[in-house]
């Protein structure tokens, strides 16, 4: 397929604004220049929204809570956002996870983990479970059915949802419903035809990615570890129903798809789709790119067939 004609634009803006890219960046200098919120569109009013920071690991971890409007109790979703392991924040998906709680009819709870290089493999992970298992505990102080959780992402965010969802199944303390992974990142390599077909000129790059690993490992040895390399567990079965949604014009595309195909081998119903002509990122700019708001409806319709007890296998 052609690269779609709204990512097209997009692009061909970004690159007149001249910005360096992220690999010439330090972590500081790509958290003060990078913001996509203005792709994201206006922002959907929801029911209520509250700010908290909860007990983690390595101190608080600030967390923000999306409610619908009605009365719950509600299913939840857990949401870790992408920027690499490096970048980002709640800022970063505020639109999303808004239309998120809207269009699914569910509590969002927006997670604020640490980032690298300041805090290194595992640290994003550890943040990324206790949250998850706080809600688990707290479901019914903010009105959620601790029956119905689900853990969902973008990017490194959706390879913190799928590390989650092996942590919880590893640690047998807590039962999730579903893994919403957005064009997840599933594995420490660069071998895949995706890598070399995406390498550079569609937003995300390879160096860039070398970039945000590099930051993220301690050392070549964690880039092996099935909580930061989930397609490098040996066992996936047991795990929550997946939706893995891919972009075709994405570094990621090939690993996404390859996790997805894996879980199925596994028994774990999988729907699965590859968004032609997308780059990476669309998820975040349901404002500038009609897919981009789809593959949030897509989610969003994921979610409450989930929540309302039925899950599609495609």
């Amino acid at each position: 397929m052609a690269l779609d004609p709204q990512a097209k634009f997009l692009l061909e803006q970004m690159e007149a604004a001249g910005a360096p890219p992220m690999s010439q960046l330090s972590p500081e200098e790509a958290r003060l220049t990078t913001d996509f919120s203005a792709l994201a569109g206006e922002p959907e009013e929801v029911g209520k929204i509250e700010n908290r920071k909860i007990a983690g690991p390595g101190g608080e971890i600030p967390v923000r809570i999306y409610t619908p409007k009605g009365e719950g109790p509600f299913p939840a979703l857990v949401y870790y956002h992408g920027g690499g392991w490096v970048i980002g924040d709640l800022e970063t998906v505020e639109i999303p996870c808004r239309l998120l709680t809207n269009l699914a009819n569910c509590v969002v709870v927006s997670v604020d983990y640490r980032l690298a290089p300041e805090h290194k493999f595992p640290a994003a992970a550890d943040d990324s479970y206790a949250a998850v298992k706080w809600l688990a505990e707290n479901a019914t102080s903010i009105g959620v059915d601790p029956s119905r959780i689900a853990v969902g992402g973008d990017s490194a965010g959706g390879n913190l949802a799928a590390v989650t969802a092996l942590m919880a199944r590893d640690k047998d303390e807590i039962s999730l419903a579903y893994q919403m992974l957005i064009y997840p990142v599933t594995n420490h390599s660069y071998a895949t035809e995706s890598y070399t077909e995406n390498a550079d000129g569609y937003l995300l790059t390879k160096d860039s990615m070398e970039w945000f690993w590099n930051h993220y490992l301690r050392n070549e040895e964690d880039g092996k570890n099935p909580y930061a390399s989930p397609l490098q567990a040996k066992d996936l079965s047991g795990l929550p129903p997946a939706l893995v949604l891919t972009g075709e014009f994405d570094p990621l595309r090939d690993e996404g798809e390859a996790y997805a195909e894996r879980l199925k081998e596994a028994g774990v119903p999988v729907e699965a789709k590859r968004y032609d002509g997308m780059i990476h990122g669309f998820f975040w700019m349901p404002g500038v790119l009609e897919q981009g708001r789809k593959s949030i409806e897509q989610a969003a319709n994921a979610l409450k067939r989930v929540f309302q007890g039925s899950v599609a296998s495609k």
